[in-house]
């Protein structure tokens, strides 16, 4: 295998990974200054943000769903096999618009779910398949360059990868809508002022930056594997 060995010292593709990596610590840290900051704007409605999530499901006809807390910082996801909306600490009690922002994007994916929303149902099948991929794509890969560079389980290895990939592309539109649900369901039920809500855009923008920045990484990571082991045929 003479073509790995150069990159195993030196490997100038690593500034991909490099970029991924950067653009993710940028997104996760400006979620995180952006949800701090309007998380001492109290809303002038007084609801917490579980009690908003509550109204905006019951406002929907949405009554399977249930609303529980669940512990940790911005953990909060709605799951769709066991119908549960679950707001983190920093959410479920809190009154500030930052809260209710991301409690109404919960409820956003609940009503994607209820209205059977086409991207959220290919991107929940699709869960599995960008599972294995994700985990398999490596040691396939690496089990290629092992035996003789072989150039079919490196395909298959770039192919596995790339199931992660269209994983991150596929959850974009999900999340994207949902912040949309969101804004057009606080505005319209006039739960927040419009002050308020430009100031909950903010919370929400700033959260999808990071599926943006997961998805960028992971072009980036799929552009390294292909420029790596992409061109390599097997020699006889």
């Amino acid at each position: 295998m003479p073509y790995f060995m150069p990159y195993y010292y030196y490997d100038p593709t690593y500034i991909l990974v490099l970029i991924g990596a950067l653009l993710s610590i940028w997104a996760s840290m400006r979620v995180k200054s952006t949800y701090r900051k309007y998380a001492k704007v109290y809303s002038h409605s007084g609801m917490t943000g579980a009690q908003a999530a509550a109204r905006i499901l019951q406002s929907a006809g949405i009554y399977g769903v249930r609303v529980e807390h669940v512990r940790g910082d911005l953990t909060d996801h709605y799951d769709p096999k066991a119908k549960v909306l679950r707001l983190s600490d920093s959410v479920y009690g809190s009154t500030s618009v930052a809260a209710i922002g991301v409690a109404a994007h919960e409820c956003g994916h609940a009503i994607q779910d209820d209205k059977a929303y086409a991207p959220l149902r290919i991107r929940n099948t699709f869960v599995p398949v960008a599972n294995f991929g994700t985990q398999a794509a490596i040691p396939i890969l690496l089990i290629g360059v092992i035996f003789g560079s072989s150039y079919l389980l490196i395909q298959i290895g770039l192919l596995c990868f790339f199931f992660g990939v269209l994983f991150q592309l596929i959850t974009l539109p999900v999340e994207f809508d949902a912040s949309a649900r969101a804004v057009r369901i606080l505005r319209d039920s006039y739960m927040m002022t419009d002050d308020e809500l430009a100031k909950t855009k903010k919370v929400l923008g700033a959260a999808a930056m990071t599926y943006v920045a997961a998805a960028a990484a992971s072009v980036l990571s799929m552009l390294r594997l292909v420029l790596l082991f992409g061109g390599n045929r097997r020699r006889d």
